[in-house]
């Protein structure tokens, strides 16, 4: 029985039907919550992701794709989008742990010749073009998330990440050619 109601729930969405649209979200929000918690092992993270997709489902039409065992669909979703979440906050960190260590090995390296560095490490990073400069404050000065920043640059995420890693790319450069 409750497969025939998922076929005529697919069936009202592919005509456009809102109400159906309500109808699916009252019947799996919880479940696809669960479904994210059990991956994010956060509450919050999981509404939001679960509450994402089911805004992807209708802005993006993705009910149009919806064959055989919707509740299948759905889950599998849930579960690869919370992997490529999960994916996407590994390398964040990766990328903070590997700016940190550049810059304690860079203090370490240098305290006894450069007892200025931080103020040598931000002439650097004024120096660097706007964007560059702007994506390596947001991050690693203000505490920003890449998400937030590219918003607040009013750029793509990938832009964001482009820039940043230029923009460290170029503090590098600058460190280890100016010896700082």
């Amino acid at each position: 029985m409750d497969h025939c109601s998922d076929i005529i729930l697919v069936q009202r969405l592919k005509e456009g039907d809102a109400t159906a649209y309500d109808d699916l979200f009252m019947k799996y929000h919880k479940l696809l919550c669960l479904n994210a918690y059990w991956f994010l092992r956060n509450d919050a993270e999981a509404n939001d992701l679960v509450q994402t997709f089911f805004l992807d489902i209708w802005d993006k039409k993705l009910y149009l794709h919806f064959e055989g065992d919707i509740k299948g669909y759905l889950h599998q979703a849930v579960k690869n989008r919370c992997l490529t979440y999960l994916k996407k906050q590994k390398a964040e960190r990766e990328q903070q742990v590997a700016f940190t260590q550049f810059q304690d090995a860079i203090c370490t390296e240098h305290a006894e010749n450069s007892p200025d560095y931080y103020k040598q490490a931000l002439t650097a990073i004024n120096e660097m073009a706007i964007q560059k400069r702007s994506a390596i404050q947001m991050v690693y000065m203000e505490g920003k998330r890449y998400q937030e920043a590219a918003d607040e640059m009013g750029i793509s995420i990938n832009s964001f990440k482009t820039h940043l890693k230029r923009g460290l790319k170029v503090l590098r450069h600058a460190v280890i050619h100016k010896g700082y």
